[in-house]
């Protein structure tokens, strides 16, 4: 199949596709006569495999570490272990964090509890205020970012 084939069948776009093959996690397609990639059954697994980790927030490096591991059978998967450890530590901080903003975002909301000219909005004003204290005074944002970085797998025999 071709990509877009490919991108229909696994429900991911084709720009991501085209990434996970500059990242080494998509073997190399077969070429056409027309220089077209051609897919096959065993890419439709490997992107199903790695949209299913990124659902459930795992970054490129954490994948190509699962991957390593999946492609390996006979290794043991220790690490593999740890990785999903780490991962749910990464995690719970996350949730410690979103908590973290929300109780921001609730005190803030409290500043401004009727509606009025934007001029008096309480919301606006606090959000003014805080922006114009030097950082290291600003209460930190809880802002989630949702990356986390991880060592990639020892390279055995590859």
């Amino acid at each position: 199949m071709k990509i877009g084939a490919l991108s229909t069948q696994t429900g991911v776009p084709i720009d991501t596709i085209r990434h996970y093959e500059r990242e080494g996690l998509l073997p190399e397609a077969a070429r056409s006569e027309g220089n077209y990639r051609i897919y096959e059954a065993v890419h439709v697994q490997r992107l199903s495999f790695i949209r299913h980790c990124r659902g459930l927030d795992m970054t490129l490096d954490e994948i190509r570490v699962l991957l390593h591991f999946k492609d390996a059978p006979s290794e043991d998967c220790a690490e593999v272990n740890a990785l999903l450890d780490e991962h749910i530590g990464h995690v719970a901080h996350r949730i410690r964090e979103l908590r973290t903003l929300e109780k921001q975002l609730r005190e803030l909301r409290d500043t401004c509890r009727t509606t009025q000219d934007a001029e008096h909005c309480g919301i606006l004003n606090e959000l003014n205020k805080m922006a114009g204290q030097p950082s290291a005074q600003r209460v930190a944002p809880g802002h989630v970012h949702g990356a986390h970085t991880r060592q990639p797998a020892p390279r055995s025999g590859r």
